[in-house]
């Protein structure tokens, strides 16, 4: 049942489900709580390894509030509404696991909010985490565009028929992706002092590599999710599988 709290008087939507070890998922652009990890069966796999399953609409995204100033995004901020959701249920530290955006969401939260995280997942973003996954205005400008048919990007197009097939309202997304891009140094990396998980799809051109980010992090374990792509790595089987081994291994 999805349930609202407000962080930073904007109202968020999430779920939470089952008993155990908290984690908190965070899905990534242009998705939802939903399409990202219900549809995908990570809440199936993570209940059924006895975890309490966590789960937000970030801001300008599925049930939660649309925005549409620029300057209400932001990774930071995000990491931010992530942590005030734990505050809300009243959980001092859970494993969090995030998506492409949500992956950097992800580390920003575990970098921001020290000792909040027990673990970090950083799925779909690798290297680009810290070398950049592009620029964002041609998707911002093909999700404002008034037909498909006037995208001519690759990216741009990718994006856009996403948005559409999980219903999203294009307008938060753009001023979304204009300022949800941030990058971290490896200096910041190295002060990421938790468990942490990197995977990325083999055939992912937008994440970037496993290896290279992980090398970043003291300790980090680095997953190649076979013969998938951005989009396909989501609900692939060894990806659940190297998690879920992850998070029994953590301490």
């Amino acid at each position: 049942m999805v349930q609202f709290f407000r962080s930073d008087d904007i109202r968020l939507a999430f779920v939470d489900e089952g008993e155990g070890d908290p984690i908190l998922l965070i899905h990534g652009f242009a998705s939802n709580h939903r399409i990202n990890w219900l549809s995908t069966g990570w809440f199936t796999a993570l209940l059924g390894a006895g975890r309490r399953v966590i789960a937000l609409d970030n801001r300008g995204h599925g049930e939660s509030d649309k925005l549409y100033d620029p300057d209400s995004y932001g990774t930071p901020v995000m990491a931010d509404d992530a942590a005030r959701l734990l505050d809300h249920l009243d959980i001092d530290r859970a494993d969090i696991m995030g998506y492409s955006m949500g992956a950097r969401i992800t580390a920003f939260a575990g970098l921001q909010h020290a000792g909040r995280a027990r673990s970090c997942v950083l799925s779909g973003l690798g290297s680009g985490l810290v070398k950049g996954v592009g620029a964002p205005g041609p998707i911002a400008e093909a999700l404002l565009a008034p037909t498909l048919e006037e995208v001519t990007t690759q990216a741009g197009r990718m994006f856009r028929i996403f948005a559409d097939q999980t219903g999203g309202d294009r307008r938060a997304l753009a001023a979304c992706i204009t300022a949800s891009r941030q990058t971290l140094t490896p200096a910041e990396l190295g002060g990421l002092n938790v468990p942490v998980l990197v995977a990325v799809g083999t055939d992912d051109d937008i994440g970037g590599n496993a290896k290279e980010l992980a090398k970043l992090i003291p300790g980090a374990e680095a997953f190649a999710i076979e013969g998938r792509d951005h989009m396909k790595a989501v609900g692939d089987r060894s990806h659940k599988a190297a998690v879920l081994d992850f998070l029994h291994r953590r301490p």
